[in-house]
């Protein structure tokens, strides 16, 4: 039988206002999305896509970094095969290399290969991607906050790109789904805040 989400669990982590910790919020938030139906987490997933797709900042950007789904991440396949057939977009996913990420152009259909902690990349042959050409980042994420902080999986490799002088300036776009975009999360020093998020419910401007 398919697991269904615990919607007690759901409100109890929306309603949180006082930051807990990083480890045991993460826990909570992943065993919710990994409960999710397959048919759940693929209808929101799509959904996802169609705000993203008929977003101004997602029809102005050519070059859009991205990612493959993993651990039942919204997953965006719908996304890069529509705006792949239309031409109108490069994406770009990345590899894991020692502490940092690196990017590569990938079309719908071209192989990946399983890199660091499992997650799927692309290979390290295809053309590299510089951050001078991106015009959007999706990034992914646990969960996102009002404010536009982001809680990930702990290795910091986002915030440690986003902190970079040549990254800066580009937009970026957190997603998540509806039920891990919270009031407020626990942050360090070296977090890094997302211009908007992106749930199931529509684009969220953060409040900077």
């Amino acid at each position: 039988m398919t697991p269904k989400i615990d919607q007690t669990s759901t409100n109890v982590v929306k309603q949180k206002q006082t930051p807990q910790s990083k480890h045991q919020l993460r826990r909570e938030l992943l065993h919710i999305r990994q409960s999710m139906s397959a048919e759940d987490w693929r209808e929101k997933s799509d959904r996802i896509s169609f705000h993203l797709q008929a977003s101004s900042i997602f029809q102005h950007a050519k070059t859009v970094l991205a990612y493959v789904s993993f651990r039942q991440e919204p997953d965006l396949s719908r996304l890069f095969a529509e705006t792949s057939q239309e031409g109108t977009k490069i994406w770009g996913f990345p590899r894991c290399v020692e502490n940092v990420l690196i990017w590569h152009e990938w079309k719908p259909g071209e192989l990946l290969q399983t890199g660091a902690y499992g997650i799927w990349e692309p290979h390290a042959d295809l053309p590299l991607i510089s951050p001078s050409q991106v015009d959007l980042i999706l990034v992914p994420a646990v969960a996102c906050d009002q404010r536009g902080y982001r809680l990930g999986y702990g290795g910091g490799y986002y915030d440690r790109m986003l902190s970079s002088p040549e990254w800066q300036s580009i937009p970026t776009i957190g997603i998540v789904f509806d039920f891990a975009y919270l009031t407020e999360l626990p942050i360090e020093n070296w977090d890094q805040p997302l211009n908007e998020c992106c749930t199931e419910e529509g684009l969220k401007l953060n409040n900077q």
